[in-house]
């Protein structure tokens, strides 16, 4: 079944598939239950679901850990995978299955970074439990969610749109809180083995039970009676048929065996009674059959009558580092390349050239298709006409030229062989070190997060090489998103505000924006966008505040830097007042207008 596993998510390289053989067996010897909640799903995505849940349990097993300090272990654990990430590899087999998964399905890095850091809290243990049901809840989703949305961000990404019902909302929080109090009330014994009380105090002071008679394990009235009101009500958080009403035939069959099999666990804690404070209650391996069989014939029937509709292939093993790019002795930079048919730019006046100009290249995707043709090939050309126009930056004089490459929602949305294809061609000119033989500064706004961390070292490694150049800035926008910038900037202040690093109160506008990710790049002047379409798709907001806008029809790889010329002039041409009344030209009569063109 591993082997069959591992064949339909296309990983044959040996070292991988023991990589998410390691995760596999940790998960079926330690996780019995949620493992074979697992195998519910498309056999091409449970490899990828092994390698997540490892991470989030194995990060549980270092947090609950009474050897050492857990906390330590579990943030050293945390900043490995960080850098895992970074490189594309890792050397340990849980971490190296993490990163492929990553790598293969674009998953963003950050939906690891709430669950680690509430059980980097709980490992500490200098805070009693918690205290409300309002506090158990806020764990409950910081520990739980995070997995369940990597599972169906997993499902979309593969083809197949799983859409929460917004109406029921409340009703999924519950089966969230229904499979972690299921978790509480089941482990139990092994909490209170390291002194660790899970329940919300305030159920405990309800049914007059006192944390005393829990830590040593006494079975009293209160604890019994105490126990049975959770397990009711784990129940009843668990039995919501209406859920999965309406899903897609796979994911309302995993769910619905998923429920079945938790409420399994609930009934052998309720036959264990007093001896749930002694060990961990589990399904006997009858009760487990009678769950999974039936489930897993049904799941494999519906996979099998209604399979994911565009089920994409795993990218070749994780990539190696690759070595820096070639880059030009300092003193001996080219100019820029002049234009094949012996263009020369235009002689715009100094005081009305832009300073900064951004552009939103798009049409390559109808390019293509408007000449038959892959859309990777429209990006293919679409990249040479990037080059030309970087060249007719240079050539005319442009302090700044911003591009458009690639928004987070581009890599969230696009098919992956497109956005692989695309970040190949992008890797190739930046390992290729074109970019380096002119006096072009290299610069990259965007996220880390789901691109590959080869294409991650050669981005830095561009700016890192350009930095002292005095020509041309260009910058990168590339998995991008203004909000997200925007957001990373709210962070930061209030990070600094935390760590006592701001004085005063107020926040200006020069504050905030020495918090951006770029806050040193100068506004943009004219924002550039062509294929026809007029909106700005979150690129730039701060930036753009106060640009031009140009839209105009020609696709992008139709362009060239004669376009970009065109389009500076025509911005010589627009009267910019920034909110200001227009200055009035003085009234004269004809005599005098005669008299002053006269003398």
């Amino acid at each position: 079944m591993f082997a069959a596993d591992c064949a339909q998510a296309e990983i044959y390289d040996p070292q991988l598939k023991a990589a998410y053989k390691t995760c596999h067996d940790y998960l079926r010897s330690t996780r019995a239950e949620e493992f074979w909640c697992l195998q519910l799903m498309p056999p091409a995505l449970r490899p990828a679901c092994w390698a997540l849940f490892a991470a989030y349990c194995l990060a549980d097993d270092l947090a609950d850990t009474t050897e050492g300090d857990g906390s330590q272990r579990l943030r050293a654990w945390r900043e490995a995978l960080d850098t895992d990430l970074r490189l594309g590899t890792s050397q340990d087999p849980v971490r190296q299955a993490v990163v492929h998964t990553m790598w293969c399905w674009n998953l963003k890095a950050d939906a690891f970074d709430v669950t680690f850091t509430a059980l980097e809290k709980d490992a500490l243990r200098t805070a009693p439990g918690p205290a409300t049901w309002q506090q158990w809840r806020a764990r409950s989703k910081d520990i739980n969610v995070p997995f369940l949305l990597q599972c169906l961000t997993l499902l979309r990404h593969a083809g197949l749109d799983t859409p929460l019902h917004l109406t029921r909302l409340d009703a999924y929080q519950q089966l969230s809180d229904g499979l972690f109090l299921t978790d509480s009330l089941t482990d139990l014994a092994d909490d209170l083995s390291r002194g660790d009380i899970t329940l919300p105090a305030e159920e405990l002071h309800r049914f007059g039970t006192c944390e005393t008679d829990l830590s040593q394990r006494r079975w009293t009235p209160a604890v019994q009676a105490l126990i049975s009101h959770l397990l009711a009500t784990a129940r009843t958080w668990l039995d919501q048929p209406e859920l999965w009403t309406g899903l897609p035939p796979g994911p309302a069959v995993v769910l619905r065996t998923g429920c079945t099999l938790y409420r399994a666990r609930l009934h052998a804690a309720e036959k264990a009674g007093p001896a749930l404070l002694q060990y961990a209650a589990r399904p006997d391996l009858a009760a487990r059959l009678r769950v999974i069989g039936p489930g897993r014939l049904l799941a494999a029937t519906t996979w099998h009558l209604f399979p994911l509709p565009e089920l994409r292939t795993a990218p070749p093993p994780v990539h190696p580092a690759l070595p820096a790019p070639r880059t030009a002795p300092t003193g001996l930079l080219e100019p820029p390349q002049p234009h094949a048919g012996g263009a020369r730019p235009p002689a715009l006046p100094a005081k009305r050239m832009p300073r900064h100009v951004a552009i939103i290249m798009d049409g390559n995707g109808r390019w293509a298709g408007a000449r038959g043709l892959p859309r990777n090939d429209g990006h293919k050309a679409g990249g040479k006409a990037l080059i030309d126009v970087m060249h007719g930056a240079a050539e005319i004089g442009l302090p700044h030229l911003t591009v458009y490459l690639l928004s987070t929602e581009n890599l969230e949305k696009r098919p992956p062989q497109e956005i692989n294809k695309l970040l190949a061609f992008a890797r190739q000119q930046l390992q290729a070190g074109d970019f380096l033989r002119y006096d072009v500064r290299i610069r990259w706004a965007g996220l880390p997060d789901g691109l590959p961390g080869d294409f991650v070292d050669l981005l830095h490694t561009n700016e890192e090489a350009t930095k002292g150049r005095t020509g041309l800035n260009v910058t990168f926008c590339l998995n991008y998103g203004g909000r997200s910038e925007l957001t990373q900037a709210a962070d930061s202040l209030a990070d600094a505000a935390r760590t006592g690093q701001l004085n005063g109160t107020r926040v200006s506008e020069h504050l905030l924006r020495s918090h951006l990710p770029l806050g040193d790049l100068p506004d943009v002047d004219l924002l550039w966008r062509t294929g026809g379409e007029q909106r700005i798709s979150n690129f730039l907001p701060w930036h753009t505040a106060y640009a031009e806008l140009l839209f105009t029809d020609k696709l992008w790889p139709d362009i060239d830097r004669r376009d970009l010329w065109e389009a500076m002039t025509e911005y010589t041409h627009r009267h910019r007042r920034y909110g200001a009344v227009p200055a009035l030209q003085p009234v004269v009569s004809a005599q005098e207008a005669h008299n002053g063109t006269s003398g």
